[in-house]
């Protein structure tokens, strides 16, 4: 598994390495078949032209997640663009960090190529549960508090 980070716009992403390892495990625990992931940092700007370009809607968005592969592919690429901007705009409206905000999201895209689904509240309820779990495994890992 090889997870690529881009940054469109500067971001303060902490312990990249270890963070790659813990995305491997996630699809790994998950059984997702992706093995070449790349994570791209974006403005709400590019985000919403991707978002209307490949998915006809016409909002904001904090992510987008892409399988880019096809069944005849043994190497499973999949690209994740992020928003910054709506990262610290989600972390004023659900009073959390930007930290905390910025791996929830980072985890929800990646369990969306896992298989997740968001559209129902039962959907929603099951990847909320998910993110909470990976946050505080992850934050333990990282021996930082949840919430920094």
């Amino acid at each position: 598994m090889t997870t690529h980070f881009f940054y469109l716009l500067p971001t303060h992403l902490k312990n990249r390495k270890q963070l790659k390892l813990f995305i491997g495990n996630i699809i790994k625990t998950e059984k997702g078949h992706i093995n070449d992931l790349n994570i791209i940092f974006c403005s709400d700007l590019y985000l919403l032209e991707i978002n209307k370009t490949y998915l006809n809607h016409n909002y904001l968005t904090d992510v987008i997640t892409f399988d880019l592969s096809n069944n005849k592919s043994t190497v499973k690429p999949a690209e994740i663009y992020i928003s910054l901007e709506r990262i610290r705009q989600n972390s004023i409206d659900y009073q959390s960090s930007i930290k905390s905000e910025l791996h929830r999201v980072i985890f929800h895209g990646v369990l969306h190529l896992c298989g997740y689904k968001d559209k129902t509240k039962s959907q929603q309820t099951k990847i909320r549960a998910k993110e909470d779990f990976y946050l505080a495994k992850f934050f333990k890992y990282q021996n930082v508090p949840r919430g920094t």
